[in-house]
């Protein structure tokens, strides 16, 4: 088993070079794709990836967290390829469950359960030419994996409650937030269907590591639910700009989206600032404490007036707080230790 494993491994690895090494003979235009925009290093290595792929029909498995665009990208892959006048089928392995998944994958026939009062074409043969699109696919049970594995291997599939099989051409693209490596070393994932999916690897950065994306996406945003909802909101004020920087986006480019279709929505016109920001992205608002330098003719002391402007900043977060240290330190994004250090070294104390 474990020599077929690497020999699937090496197979693989040759044929993302294989890829690689053709898009490096191509000049082409990968600052972004239909539906998906971004200006970072690590988004132009994607788009670049997914210029090579698409015109193959090798296997793609698209990892990320949740919202971050996973199936916009199995999308633009499907626009770009040579099936894109056939069907894009997208299903959610996650969200269906098991005992029906079977069925929504592969059809059914008469009879062939309780309440199976017709038979059903499935998702597979229902994309049959084009493209199908296995969302959260690390969600998948054990024997359906069993039965995905037979599909990518033999191009056939199995009706629940028939005895023939159906041939099927459609190129497979998968998804999922779980790093299947890790659960293919827990047992909750094949090893040898993992190796069949690892063909061309595409992994999605979290927003918070594209922080020159935030803007681009948020103004992209304003634009989209501008002329959707027939508003006219104008942009974003620089103070608001600093506050969509800070955040965590945890619910990455899907929670961004969100929150510019609430904004456009309840503003309806004119400049989001601050104060239209929801409470929990306003709390993460540190203070503007940048005092103007006044230089006199034998100029100043760089380093006593860093110290000096670091101690004024310091005390005002802690009145801020009223001198709550683990507030005070949230505030300045050091940690307590480090804040009680310096409180400590300028000898700061709280006014009576």
């Amino acid at each position: 088993m474990q020599d077929i494993t690497k020999k699937e491994e090496k197979r693989d690895s040759l044929n993302l070079e294989t890829e690689m090494a053709a898009c490096e003979t191509e000049d082409r235009e990968v600052s972004g794709l239909k539906g998906v925009i971004g200006e970072c290093k690590k988004m132009k290595e994607i788009f670049k990836l997914v210029n090579c792929v698409s015109g193959s029909d090798s296997t793609v498995l698209i990892n990320g967290e949740t919202g971050t665009g996973k199936g916009l990208i199995a999308k633009a892959i499907h626009q770009m390829s040579k099936r894109n006048e056939k069907p894009f089928i997208a299903i959610n392995c996650g969200a269906i469950p098991e005992n029906l998944l079977e069925s929504e994958l592969f059809g059914h026939t008469k009879g062939a359960f309780t309440g199976a009062v017709s038979s059903k074409t499935g998702k597979f043969e229902a994309a049959d030419g084009g493209t199908i699109f296995l969302d959260e696919i690390g969600d998948m049970s054990p024997d359906l994996q069993v039965k995905i594995l037979k599909v990518l291997e033999e191009k056939i599939i199995e009706p629940v409650g028939s005895n023939k099989n159906v041939k099927v051409n459609v190129r497979i693209l998968a998804a999922t937030h779980r790093d299947l490596e890790e659960e293919v070393q827990k047992g909750n994932f094949r090893e040898d269907l993992f190796y069949r999916l690892y063909v061309i690897p595409i992994k999605l950065p979290p927003l918070r590591e594209r922080s020159h994306d935030i803007l681009l996406l948020a103004e992209q945003f304003l634009d989209d639910f501008n002329e959707k909802n027939n508003m006219n909101i104008t942009g974003l004020s620089e103070s608001a700009k600093g506050i969509l920087m800070k955040h965590a986006w945890h619910g990455n480019v899907r929670e961004l989206s969100n929150l510019m279709e609430r904004l456009v929505v309840l503003k309806g016109e004119g400049e989001i600032r601050i104060d239209d920001l929801p409470r929990k992205l306003r709390k993460n608002k540190i203070p503007q404490f940048i005092p103007n330098a006044e230089f006199s003719e034998e100029g100043i002391n760089l380093n006593t007036a860093v110290s000096e402007f670091e101690k004024k900043l310091i005390y005002q977060s802690l009145e801020k707080t009223n001198w709550v240290k683990n507030q005070a330190a949230k505030l300045l994004n050091v940690k307590r230790t480090t804040l009680v250090e310096k409180i400590k070294r300028y000898e700061l104390q709280k006014c009576a």
